[in-house]
C-alpha cells in the first residue's frame, strides 16, 4: 500500500506495529513485532480511540432469529460502556473484581466487556450450558462478585440455585427481561453518565494486570483458570489481520458463543483493533445451516470463520442457491479439517479454507497465512509471535516427519504477546507450566519438509467435538454418580459430522443390564449433572476396562479400537 493511501486502520495499527506490510511469510515471521504500551487498555485505547477519530465508524452489526437488528458505532459502544462502567462501580466492582458474563451472543456482551476492561475488573466468560454445579465451582474458584446473564430460563435458574453456595456473589444482573431478585442492566445503565474518566493512580491498569480468565477443561481435575493480561487483545492482531484477513469497515463473522475463547479470537479484540465491523447473528435455537447461509448472503459478510463441523452442515444444503460473492476469505479452527470439505467448499464457492490452530491459552499459533498456498489438512505455519518447535517426551527437538508435542519456546525469558500468563490464583501450577524451557501445549503434530505443520491430536485425552473441548474427568464424575456405573472411561469416537463424539465405555454394577432404556437414562443423567453438550452420544458396556499395570485406564486403546 502506498503512503498516500494509508487508511485510518493503519494509523491505529501503527501505534502497536512498527511494520504492517510484509513481502513474504519469511519476512513476516522474522520482522513482525508488537509494541505494547505500558498502560494499554482495550476499552480506552481501541474503542474510545476509534470513537474519537471517526465518531460514525461502525463497530457492531447485531441481529437475532426474530429479525431484530441493531447497529452500533464505536461512539455508541463508548457511551454505553461508560454507562455500564459507572453502574458496575456503583455495585462495588473495581480493579481486580471478578465478574462473570453469561450472555450468549447478546449485544450487551460487547458493552459489558468493554466496561469491565475500562474499570480494570477481571472478566470471566461463561456458556449457557453451565449447570448449578459448574457455576458454584467457577464462582468460588475465582471469587466472582457479580454475574450478568441473558434471559435464558435454564441459565437464570442455575444461577439462582448456585448463589447461596457462592459467598462472594452479591449481584445478579439480567438483560432483556425483568425478574425478581435481579437487577435490569439496561434500566440501571440509564441512571448513569455516559462519561467515564480513565482511572488513574492505583486504579489504573497496566498491560500486565489480569484482564480475562477462561475456564478450560483438562484431563484431570476440574477446569483450570487460564489467565490473560491486558496485552492479550494485541496478540490477536495476527489472528484478525493476517489469518482471518479482516477488512476495515467490512463485516467479519466468527461463529461463536461469548462463553468460549473463540469469541475473543473472532468477535471483538483483533477485529476492532483492525477497524473491522463485527457481525453477530444471535442464534438462540439449534444451529441451522440454512439460516446461517441466508444471513451471510443478506448482510454481505466479507470474512468468515467457523469450525469445520459447520461447513460440513452447510454443505448438506444447496450452497449454490445463495449469493456468497461478498465473502473474500474463509477460515476454520477448532478441529482438524477434512480435505473433502475443503475441496467441496472450494468447488461450490471458489473460496479456500484457511485453517488455524491455537488454544484458550493463546492467540493463533499456527495458521495458513496469505503468503503461501493452504494445503487441505495442514494447520499451516507458525505465527511470528511464537517460537514454535516440536519436541519429544525428553524435550528433544524433532526432525521433519517426526511427531512431537507443539511447544512454545522461551516463554520464561520472552513471554509472547497473546500467550496466557499462568493460572489464576495458582502460582504452583503456573510455575509448573510456564517456569521451564518451554510451554507444552499438549497437542501433537508433525512438520513436513516445506515447513507445514500437520495436527495429529492431543497427547492427553481432551475430546474435541463440534468445536467444544470436553475433559473426560467431568463426564466420568457425572456418570459415576449413577448407581448403575461401577467404572467408566470417556473417549472421543470418530464421527463423520462432528469429527468426534463423546463415548462412554462402562462397567455396570451387579443387577444392571446394558439396555437401550439404561443408555437413555445415563445420557439424561449426564445432561442434568453437567453441561448438556458433554453427554455421551455413544455408550458401550464392557465387563472390564483396559488398564496399565499401575491401574490407569488405557483410553488410547479404546480410541484405537474405535478407529479400526
Amino acid at each position: 500500500m502506498k503512503n498516500k493511501d494509508v487508511l485510518p486502520m493503519d494509523a491505529l495499527l501503527k501505534k502497536f506495529l512498527p511494520r504492517i506490510e510484509f513481502d513474504c511469510y519469511e519476512d513476516f515471521k522474522a520482522n513482525y513485532t508488537v509494541n505494547v504500551p505500558e498502560n494499554f487498555n482495550f476499552g480506552f485505547d481501541v474503542v474510545d480511540a476509534w470513537a474519537e477519530a471517526e465518531p460514525e465508524k461502525k463497530a457492531l452489526v447485531w441481529c437475532d432469529e426474530e429479525d431484530n437488528e441493531k447497529i452500533f458505532t464505536f461512539t455508541d459502544i463508548k457511551q454505553l460502556s461508560n454507562k455500564a462502567a459507572n453502574f458496575f462501580k456503583s455495585l462495588g466492582v473495581k480493579k481486580g473484581s471478578v465478574v462473570m458474563l453469561i450472555l450468549r451472543r447478546r449485544w450487551e456482551y460487547w458493552v459489558c466487556a468493554t466496561a469491565l476492561h475500562k474499570i480494570g475488573a477481571i472478566l470471566i466468560p461463561g456458556t449457557l450450558q453451565l449447570t448449578k454445579k459448574d457455576i458454584v465451582y467457577r464462582g468460588n474458584a475465582a471469587k466472582v462478585c457479580a454475574v450478568v446473564c441473558v434471559n435464558d430460563p435454564f441459565v437464570m435458574e442455575q444461577v439462582e440455585a448456585a448463589q447461596g453456595d457462592i459467598p462472594t456473589l452479591k449481584n445478579k444482573i439480567l438483560v432483556a427481561e425483568r425478574r425478581e431478585g435481579w437487577l435490569d442492566l439496561n434500566e440501571e445503565m440509564e441512571k448513569f453518565s455516559d462519561e467515564f474518566p480513565r482511572p488513574a493512580g492505583e486504579e489504573a491498569t497496566r498491560w500486565d494486570d489480569t484482564m480475562l480468565v477462561y475456564f478450560t477443561s483438562g484431563t484431570t481435575g476440574m477446569p483450570k483458570m487460564v489467565r490473560h493480561n491486558f496485552s492479550y487483545p494485541l496478540g490477536h492482531i495476527v489472528t484478525a489481520k493476517y489469518w482471518q484477513q479482516v477488512e476495515e469497515n467490512k463485516l467479519h463473522m466468527s461463529v461463536s458463543d461469548s462463553g468460549w475463547a473463540k469469541f475473543g479470537w473472532g468477535k471483538i479484540y483483533g477485529q476492532w483493533v483492525c477497524g473491522a465491523v463485527v457481525f453477530c447473528y444471535d442464534m438462540e435455537a439449534k444451529f441451522n445451516p440454512r439460516h446461517l447461509l441466508e444471513h451471510l448472503e443478506k448482510y454481505k459478510v466479507t470474512t468468515f470463520c467457523a469450525p469445520p463441523t459447520m461447513f460440513r452442515f452447510m454443505l448438506q444444503e444447496d450452497v449454490t442457491k445463495y449469493d456468497l460473492s461478498s465473502i473474500h476469505h474463509c477460515c476454520i479452527a477448532g478441529e482438524p479439517l477434512n480435505p473433502e470439505v475443503y475441496k467441496k467448499w472450494l468447488d461450490l464457492t471458489g473460496l479456500k479454507l484457511y485453517e488455524g490452530f491455537g488454544q484458550s491459552e493463546s492467540s493463533v499459533m499456527l495458521a495458513n497465512f496469505q503468503w503461501f498456498e493452504p494445503i487441505p489438512g495442514s494447520t499451516g505455519k507458525p505465527s511470528p509471535l511464537y517460537d514454535i518447535r516440536l519436541v519429544d517426551g525428553n524435550g528433544t527437538v524433532c526432525e521433519d516427519g517426526e511427531e512431537g508435542t507443539i511447544a512454545v519456546m522461551g516463554v520464561k525469558e520472552h513471554p509472547p504477546v497473546g500467550l496466557f500468563t499462568g493460572y489464576y490464583l495458582n502460582d504452583e501450577m503456573t510455575q509448573e507450566k510456564l517456569g521451564g524451557a518451554y510451554y507444552d501445549t499438549g497437542d501433537v503434530a508433525w512438520r513436513d519438509s516445506n515447513g507445514y505443520y500437520w495436527f495429529v491430536g492431543r497427547n492427553d485425552d481432551v475430546i474435541k467435538c463440534s468445536g467444544y473441548r470436553i475433559g473426560p474427568f467431568e463426564v466420568e464424575s457425572a456418570l459415576l454418580e449413577h448407581p448403575a456405573v461401577v467404572e467408566c472411561a470417556i473417549t472421543g469416537a470418530p464421527d463423520p459430522i462432528r469429527g468426534q463424539v463423546v463415548k462412554a465405555t462402562i462397567v455396570l454394577a451387579k443387577g444392571y443390564e446394558g439396555t437401550p432404556e439404561l443408555t437413555k437414562e445415563l445420557q439424561n443423567h449426564v445432561k442434568r449433572a453437567t453441561a448438556p453438550y458433554k453427554y455421551p452420544r455413544v455408550i458401550e458396556y464392557v465387563k472390564e476396562l483396559p488398564k496399565t499395570i499401575g491401574g490407569k485406564i488405557k483410553r488410547a486403546e479404546i480410541r484405537k479400537a474405535d478407529e479400526q
